[in-house]
């Protein structure tokens, strides 16, 4: 019924004549006049807001990227991308021209947190995945350079840094004690207007399969969020980060009343370990769940339909050494109810690999308790870190990735070869030309590479003009390159 915009005021309105007439004692005034109680109690509303508002802006940044797109002229110009004429004849004529690569230069933005008085900014994954400069500005209308110190695309976080001091920060929250209901402030910068504040409530907490991440325990409000929000700060009323901003449901691009955050205390882990390890180390029992249904619950004798049923167990995993079976149903977990899958998923992530846990298990109706040994998440997906060096050496534009078994194989690397691989060069990269993809890194100035955690620490002292020396093994050998600016 009402637009995005309007249905916001309305809210506003509503919100404070409700406290106007709820005010002790005092009922609507009749000859248009305003009482001193009413007068006084908006203006402390109105003052308390704003003292919010002023504390947490300095906090939250601009966070605007740049990434270089590589595309293939057209003899043709324009025509065959024509949505018409594509239509009526497909693909068939793409790439038919043989025309030069041509590189085109695409810009974003986005919003950040402070989050430590030395630089350390908070945002979305998505916001700077693939760029290849990030400037961050300041409230001050300063601007620096960004350095990404990591990222987890399963989350949709990421940690860049700029250099540096006494910036002003938001200090952590606990977002477990949110409740719907509770007031919070949207802090970001929605289609590039810097410093924007929007206010509402919680309306949800524990929000999951909403299909933006692989971990979700999102945050719902109804404080507007807009695109050029994400990464920035949802803010409780004594100021602290509760959330960090990401997505929104719309059907129209723009505001609709639903607004989802990364809430907090998973923020703090998962930027803890990025900082800490270089990349998210997250615990794994190794057990295949699923929901509870009514008939399962019925089945395997829980009275409650809550928990994960364990569907496969992995040989010599956490789990099986443990002793869990098919057909368990975790309820527990480490003294937590265990509700459903995403519950169970979200506090196994969570937990530190080599912790000891117990956890509740039903088996044939009876209840029985399990102590296990949390094991650290292995990546299916055969890379575990991908990283691009900074812009301000001489590999800059070259994007490795850790040496796994399934790489190994794919480019025929002996078992006693380690380093990382070098996946992406970039045509601008003082390094192209002389490293090919598929090299791997073994050396960086005579310092031995046993993965992107150590590539990281050797190019961190490198300089713009310093030159650099690498061990490089290509087509079954090794062979000494160097790098200069």
């Amino acid at each position: 019924m009402f637009t995005g915009k309007f249905a916001g005021m309305l809210r506003l309105v509503v919100f404070i004549m409700l406290f106007v007439l709820i005010l002790p004692g005092r009922a609507p005034a009749k000859d248009g006049t305003v009482s001193q109680e009413s007068k006084a109690f908006l203006k402390q509303l109105s003052t308390s807001l704003a003292e919010v508002a002023e504390a947490v802006k300095p906090a939250v940044v601009n966070v605007s990227t740049t990434t270089t797109v590589s595309m293939e002229e057209n003899p043709y110009g324009d025509m065959f991308n024509d949505p018409f004429f594509r239509k009526f004849f497909g693909d068939q004529f793409d790439h038919q021209g043989g025309g030069k690569k041509q590189k085109r230069k695409s810009s974003a933005l986005g919003s950040g947190v402070i989050v430590s008085a030395d630089g350390y900014i908070l945002t979305n994954n998505h916001v700077i995945k693939d760029a290849d400069e990030i400037t961050v500005l300041l409230s001050d209308k300063r601007e620096f350079k960004g350095k990404v110190i990591g990222s987890d695309p399963k989350t949709d976080l990421a940690v860049i840094r700029i250099d540096a001091k006494d910036l002003p920060m938001l200090s952590f929250g606990d977002s477990d004690v949110l409740k719907t209901g509770d007031v919070v402030f949207a802090v970001g910068n929605p289609f590039g207007l810097n410093q924007t504040i929007t206010m509402g409530i919680v309306s949800a907490v524990g929000r999951s399969n909403v299909g933006i991440a692989d971990y979700e325990d999102f945050i719902q409000t109804d404080a507007a969020i807009n695109p050029g929000n994400s990464g920035g700060a949802l803010v409780d009323s004594d100021g602290k980060l509760v959330g960090i901003n990401t997505a929104i449901f719309s059907t129209s691009g723009g505001y609709m009343g639903i607004g989802f955050a990364i809430p907090s205390n998973m923020v703090r882990t998962v930027m803890d370990s990025i900082v800490k390890h270089g990349k998210v180390v997250r615990g794994w029992l190794g057990v295949g769940i699923q929901n509870m249904t009514k008939d399962l619950a019925e089945h395997f004798g829980v009275k409650e339909r809550r928990g994960a049923l364990i569907t496969d167990v992995t040989k010599d995993s956490p789990a099986d050494k443990a002793g869990m079976k098919r057909s368990d149903v975790i309820t527990a977990y480490n003294g937590r109810k265990v509700e459903d899958t995403t519950s169970l998923r979200n506090m196994v992530a969570e937990t530190r690999p080599g912790t000891a846990v117990e956890v509740l298990v039903i088996r044939e109706g009876k209840e029985k308790a399990l102590k296990i040994t949390v094991g650290e998440l292995p990546d299916k997906e055969g890379k575990k870190s991908i990283r691009k060096a900074d812009r301000d050496n001489v590999l800059k534009g070259v994007t490795v990735q850790d040496l796994t078994d399934d790489v190994r194989k794919q480019l025929g690397v002996d078992e006693d070869v380690n380093g990382v691989v070098v996946s992406d060069v970039t045509a601008d990269s003082p390094a192209a030309g002389v490293l090919d993809r598929g090299d791997v890194i073994q050396q960086v100035n005579q310092k031995d590479i046993s993965g992107v955690a150590d590539f990281d620490k050797a190019l961190a002292g490198l300089k713009a003009k310093d030159s650099v020396l690498l061990l490089v093994g290509r087509k079954g050998g090794s062979i000494y390159v160097t790098i200069k600016p």
